[in-house]
């Protein structure tokens, strides 16, 4: 099935950022563009701001001023819903309400032609639902853009349960057309990205509460070592704690209270006191203008490691190894249960245990667990973290050990999982418990968020690179730790660990959508 034709009239209903932004989206992929918003002025006010960014486009010299001119000749207002009847597309971009948005859809039936095609840009709510009741479901799908839709390349391309396998190519090249990259989900709360998205802060709002560290440290090792753009708290600020908090309230509603996802108290907070990030001036940062960013808890430096006897594989930590020797510092290896060891303390990454759990378990007590990093060559910082009844000075002599390798350290509480672990196996699941139920391909998953959510790796392609079964081990060792059902693992991950397989292997058998 082929793209829409350039000769094909688009219609964007909503005029405020997104279907604004919509609509620019299609008049510069050369369509001409009708704007129709039921707000009076709203249409007008939407085109306007399309033609102010394209102008700060002409400033820049990224686009010509000829182009500028027929893209604002391309996007025009229109004055009523009755004036849409030539749309081979219909994009609907308005307030988040299943009962308005069905009464609209309702309208267009009778206003557009048999063939013109309808679609959502919800972000939340059933593309199945708001077919419901049309006399043609079939041709409603979801166009899920992601702000600000000029920029931002993902759009998920969503089939609820009527939508006709037509429509969904249709739309699935006609945003390829459009220069966006384009992933197939079914209607399922959330989609891909705000769904498979809600460990990234669920598990940074619990680290938080258990008093792990502090906002700033957490973000700054999902920075510094995650990979991450931005950390759970700056982007929550980013977001809106009102907006943020909605999502996760919507997907824990719709499945039923599954405690995977689970609201946080901390948020609500936030959100009672008005303190919603960025827009109002405060979240978990102060945003006025006297005050301070705080800064990540960083260790003292330590004594440096002349002598390290690496016991065993360190598994996805191996870099470590050759990061030590190119620093010039010697290094032995023996069998064993995989341990850095220098003088005062034997290190392991984190398995999902607490550094406490492993020396009662029979550890040494000298133990000092470190977290994941994405790139242990790149990561500027690393977290680690002491059993309860461990030794003194095991702490600075870990800390010597990489900030030898030009890292900066910090200590956290004895968390399970520690941060960076404990958020990837958390991201996994909910990325292999969306391909258990058909919601899309693991590659769809993982494309829709490195491009959606800026992620550094898809999570399944980076839970195969640490290990699948380490992910469910972790995973496990959470489940044991907190007794939640929050942490159980899906039986995608369950089913790969036993068979041997990638993450990100396609399912023998995947929902008709994808």
């Amino acid at each position: 099935m082929s793209a829409l034709s350039k000769t094909d009239v688009v219609t964007v209903i909503g005029a405020g950022a997104m279907g604004a932004g919509i609509a620019q989206v299609a008049a510069q992929a050369g369509h001409l563009v009708r704007l129709f918003d039921a707000k009076e002025g709203a249409a007008e006010k939407g085109r306007a701001g399309v033609l102010a960014g394209l102008d700060k486009l002409v400033e820049k010299g990224r686009l010509g001023a000829q182009e500028r001119e027929a893209i604002a000749g391309r996007l025009v207002v229109a004055p009523s819903l009755d004036a849409l009847k030539d749309a081979r597309l219909v994009v609907e971009a308005i307030i988040e309400n299943l009962d308005v948005k069905r009464s609209v859809f309702a309208s267009l039936e009778e206003i557009v032609a048999a063939d013109a095609i309808l679609a959502t840009n919800t972000s939340s709510l059933s593309v199945t639902a708001i077919a419901a009741g049309l006399k043609r479901p079939e041709r409603v799908a979801g166009l899920h853009f992601f702000n600000p839709a000029p920029i931002m390349k993902l759009v998920e391309i969503v089939s609820g349960l009527a939508s006709s396998r037509a429509v969904l190519d249709i739309l699935f090249e006609t945003a390829r057309a459009w220069k966006k990259e384009p992933v197939h989900a079914t209607s399922t709360p959330g989609f891909i990205v705000n769904r498979v998205a809600r460990p990234f802060y669920a598990e940074g709002l619990r680290l938080l509460e258990e008093g792990a560290a502090d906002v700033a440290t957490i973000d700054a090792i999902m920075r510094d070592a995650g990979g991450f753009r931005m950390g759970p708290f700056e982007l929550m600020d980013l977001i809106g704690h009102d907006v943020n908090s909605a999502v996760t309230r919507s997907v824990f509603d719709a499945y039923f209270g599954d405690p995977r996802f689970r609201p946080s108290l901390t948020q609500q907070e936030l959100v009672a006191a008005g303190w919603l990030g960025r827009k109002t001036g405060r979240g978990f940062y102060d945003y006025r203008p006297e005050a301070k960013k705080p800064a990540p808890a960083t260790a003292e430096q330590g004594p440096d490691a002349d002598l390290v006897s690496v016991e065993g594989d360190l598994g996805p930590a191996e870099p470590i190894v050759e990061a030590l020797q190119k620093s010039g510092v010697q290094v032995t290896r023996q069998e064993g249960g995989g341990y850095i060891r220098i003088y005062g303390a034997r290190l392991a990454l984190s398995d999902g245990r607490t550094a406490t759990a492993r020396v009662r378990a029979g550890e040494p007590s000298d133990l000092v667990l470190f977290d994941l990093a994405l790139d242990y060559h790149a990561a500027s910082r690393i977290a680690i973290a002491l059993p309860d009844q461990g030794l003194e000075g095991a702490a600075a002599a870990a800390a010597g050990l990489f900030q030898s390798l030009g890292k900066a350290v910090s200590v956290v509480d004895d968390a399970p999982g520690l941060v960076v672990l404990r958020t990837l196996a958390m991201l996994a699941n909910e990325a292999a418990e969306a391909v258990l139920q058909g919601v899309a391909s693991p590659t769809d998953i993982d494309r829709a968020m490195t491009l959606g959510v800026n992620y550094p790796r898809g999570p399944l392609d980076w839970a195969d690179a640490v290990g699948p079964a380490r992910i469910l081990a972790t995973l496990e060792a959470l489940q044991a730790a907190y007794g939640d059902d929050r942490y159980r693992a899906s039986q995608v991950l369950r089913r790969r660990v036993q068979a041997r397989q990638a993450l990100t292997k396609k399912p023998d058998a995947t929902a008709s959508s994808n």
